[in-house]
C-alpha cells in the first residue's frame, strides 16, 4: 500500500501546488479541498489510460527531438519564405497519403505532434485498418521526398523507441 501511494505522490503533489496557484490562495480550506482533489485524479488516471507507454533508447529519443527542432527550425524559415514571396510563391498545397508501419498509441500520437509542430504540414487524418496517414501538405513539389523524410527520420526512430 505504502509503495503504491509512493508511485501517486508526485502527481498529488503537482495537482496540489498546480490548484493552490490557479486558485491564489495557502489559505486550510483550499489545501484540503486541493488534496482531496489531487488525490482524486490520481486515483483515477490509470483508468483514463488504460495502454502504457514504455518508451526505450533515450539516445535515440534525443535524436529524434534535435532532428524534430532542426526540421522545424528549417520549415519556419521556408514558410517565412514564401509568406514574404507572397503570389509570386510556387507552392504547390496538396494532401499526401503516406502508409505507415508504427501501430503503438503513443507512437502515433509523437508523429501526430512531430507533424502538426512542424509548419507547412497538418496530421488531416489517419485510417488505422490501412495504417494510411494523411497530411495537409503547404507544399507537395516532392511527395516521395517527404513521405521518406516521415517514414525514415521519424516513424523509424518513434517504432525502435516504443518497441
Amino acid at each position: 500500500m505504502i509503495k503504491r501511494a509512493r508511485a501517486y505522490l508526485p502527481m498529488i503533489v503537482l495537482l496540489l501546488v498546480l490548484w493552490l496557484v490557479l486558485n491564489d490562495s495557502l489559505s486550510n480550506g483550499q489545501m484540503v479541498l486541493g488534496l482531496l482533489i489531487a488525490l482524486a485524479l490520481s486515483l483515477l488516471a490509470p483508468i483514463l489510460r488504460p495502454v502504457r507507454s514504455r518508451p526505450r533508447h533515450p539516445l535515440i529519443a534525443l535524436r529524434l527531438i534535435g532532428h524534430v527542432a532542426t526540421d522545424i527550425l528549417y520549415s519556419n524559415y521556408q514558410v517565412s519564405r514564401r509568406i514574404l514571396q507572397g503570389a509570386a510563391t510556387s507552392a504547390q498545397p496538396g494532401f499526401l497519403d503516406i502508409p505507415l508501419r508504427i501501430r503503438d498509441p503513443h507512437g502515433l500520437a509523437a508523429l501526430a505532434c512531430i507533424v502538426t509542430f512542424t509548419p507547412g504540414t497538418v496530421w488531416a487524418g489517419h485510417n488505422p485498418e490501412r495504417n494510411l496517414l494523411t497530411l495537409h501538405v503547404l507544399d507537395l513539389s516532392d511527395p516521395a521526398g517527404l513521405t521518406r523524410i516521415i517514414q525514415n527520420r521519424y516513424e523509424s526512430p518513434l517504432m525502435e523507441i516504443f518497441q
